[in-house]
């Protein structure tokens, strides 16, 4: 689907910025998930599935939006419902221990 409401630089840009989100936030997710592992600590694998939840959000709602030609809308409704349970995940996973 091309936009027509940005510039092609824009478009771009921000395939380049959601590119390094997803590679980044699978990163922190990984680590974070290692160190679960090695500790078996709830709170580190609540931290780990906050993280993922966050990246897969950025993901989703790009996604939704260029490949399932949902509108625009509803892909940023659902890249919010992943990152704000992403962001309750982590938030808990600090507090719980």
């Amino acid at each position: 689907m091309v936009h027509t409401t940005a510039p092609e630089w824009v478009t771009i840009g921000l395939i380049v910025v959601k590119t390094l989100v997803a590679v980044m936030g699978g990163a922190v997710s990984y680590f974070a998930y290692k160190a679960y592992r090695r500790t078996r600590s709830r709170s580190l694998g609540l931290l780990a599935a906050g993280f993922a939840l966050v990246t897969l959000g950025a993901i989703l709602g790009g996604t939704a939006y260029e490949l399932l030609g949902v509108s625009l809308g509803l892909g940023v409704l659902i890249e919010g419902l992943f990152v704000l349970t992403g962001f309750s995940l982590i938030a808990y996973s600090l507090k719980a221990e």
